[in-house]
């Protein structure tokens, strides 16, 4: 179940938005009288409500706004049980001034936004002893294994508990907390409306994550990057998840490099079946794998791990996605050897790069670098690549560009690698940015006439891969693609 938090400064608002959200589904709703401007009326605000209601009013030291006096607070928060609300939520050290009445639930809470404390097993023992009906215990993640620790406790909890990390480091542990036996956890009503770092919005727990059908079985799959936040990955797996009717949940996982070896190990303990591996970790992962497929070996990249049982199986979906992407805009599989024997230049010499570059190479291509890190072109050297100055990529007769930066990433969209009068209508421009599909590059292409492949083709076929690699099924790839459009376009998802 959904808690979702509103946070409004007048009663008719905040009543509003309680009656929007029980239409949308919302089987429980947390108001934060603390947000109230003025004279809170409690009456007023529970009288006609649509769902079960958890009554909180938060200091500043709590989180919150209430610029009261704390005798003014704790009549409040007595008075709702008074009036007999479902829940109310207590912090630790008033416990014991609240005293139990009536059938409304005690949830004793506490807010670390600093850590997620070392001993966490002893604090929500003491805050069970305070006639805890629900513990509810919100943390600051500062390594992605607190996520593990909250998830744990949750788990092995006898009384019922409702356990978050904070921070986009913890975003897990919200989308997980149901698979861990948690009664409920936390959303906002919007997601410019976060009360607490890193909560999400109801909207998206409810249509990208699905939380309500999460459960014990839920399969869990993944990204790994830092930062985290772009990737379109979690909206496409998990539509394409809950198209196929599994029961599996794909979660952003921010993963800073230090922390990726112990983050790998998690994974066996949490029972992640898969990950999509991204920047910065594409290469550095190789070295907690225990087998490498033969592009991987080639790349020194992965881009997809599969976990069996003690195995830890590393793909590049990369690079096949990127060769049918190529190959399908020279009319491959009716021409074969279409790339042999051309010319590509690469701009890049990143993981997406290298991938690009293995692909070319075992092809029959030429492969051109041109980057601005001297140390990664050595690898693409090494690899068969030839390289010259990132200043003289203009002046290759290439049949085929291909970006491998993020120049022409949003919000850089009026950027572009390569100068416009510098197409031909002969050439083939492959951009590897998916956000957006139309970057500068791909727009100026078009108007030259040359054959061009966006990075959403690639994007999809890779995920698509991924999915196959994951589930051992086809994976619906047209509303992927649909999926992605979405995301990308001018609305958003």
């Amino acid at each position: 179940m959904i808690c979702v938090c509103i946070g409004r400064g007048r009663h008719k608002h905040t009543m509003a938005e309680h009656t929007h959200l029980a239409e949308q589904g919302a089987k429980l709703v947390e108001l934060r009288l603390d947000y109230i401007s003025g004279e809170v009326n409690l009456k007023r605000l529970i009288k006609d409500r649509k769902t079960p209601v958890i009554i909180s009013c938060r200091r500043a030291s709590d989180g919150g706004k209430w610029s009261g006096t704390e005798r003014e607070r704790l009549i409040l928060l007595r008075s709702a049980i008074a009036e007999g609300v479902e829940y109310v939520d207590l912090e630790d050290d008033i416990a014991d001034q609240v005293p139990r009445f009536g059938k409304t639930k005690r949830i004793i809470s506490l807010h670390d936004f600093q850590k997620t404390p070392d001993d966490l097993e002893q604090v929500h023992a003491r805050l069970a002893g305070l006639s805890a009906d629900v513990v509810k215990l919100a943390t600051m993640a500062n390594n992605p294994h607190d996520n593990v620790r909250m998830l744990q406790l949750i788990a092995n909890s006898a009384v019922p508990t409702v356990g978050m990390c904070m921070g986009d480091m913890g975003t897990p542990s919200r989308i997980l907390a149901a698979k861990y036996g948690a009664p409920f956890t936390y959303a906002t009503f919007h997601h410019e409306r976060a009360l607490a770092p890193g909560q999400l919005s109801y909207r998206h727990m409810s249509n990208i994550y699905h939380y309500e059908s999460i459960n014990a079985e839920t399969q869990v799959f993944g990204v790994i990057a830092d930062p985290i936040g772009h990737s379109l990955s979690p909206v496409v797996h998990n539509s394409a998840f809950q198209e196929c009717d599994m029961n599996r949940v794909y979660v952003p996982f921010r993963v800073p490099r230090e922390h990726l070896g112990q983050f790998i190990e998690d994974c066996k303990t949490m029972g992640v079946k898969g990950l999509s591996v991204t920047i910065p970790h594409k290469e550095a992962v190789l070295k907690y794998c225990t087998q490498l497929d033969d592009a991987v070996k080639g790349i020194g990249a992965a881009n997809t791990l599969v976990f069996d049982g003690e195995q830890v199986v590393a793909n590049n979906t990369d690079y096949h996605a990127a060769m049918d992407s190529l190959e399908a805009s020279l009319g491959a599989p009716q021409k074969k050897d279409v790339l042999k024997n051309r010319t590509a230049l690469l701009l890049g010499s990143g993981g997406v790069a290298k991938a690009l570059a293995f692909g070319l190479l075992s092809k029959g291509a030429s492969v051109i670098v041109a980057a601005r890190n001297p140390t990664k072109v050595a690898s693409l050297e090494k690899m068969g690549c030839r390289r010259i100055d990132w200043d003289a990529r203009h002046t290759v007769n290439a049949d085929i560009i291909v970006n491998g930066t993020p120049i022409g990433m949003h919000p850089n969209v009026d950027e572009t690698p390569y100068e416009k009068h510098r197409l031909r209508p002969s050439m083939v421009i492959f951009d590897a940015v998916y956000n957006p599909e139309q970057t500068l590059l791909i727009k100026q292409a078009r108007e030259k006439h040359c054959k061009v492949v966006t990075g959403v083709d690639m994007f999809v076929r890779q995920a698509a891969m991924q999915f196959q690699l994951f589930t051992g099924q086809d994976a619906p790839t047209e509303l992927m693609r649909q999926v992605v459009k979405k995301c990308i376009g001018p609305f958003g998802f």
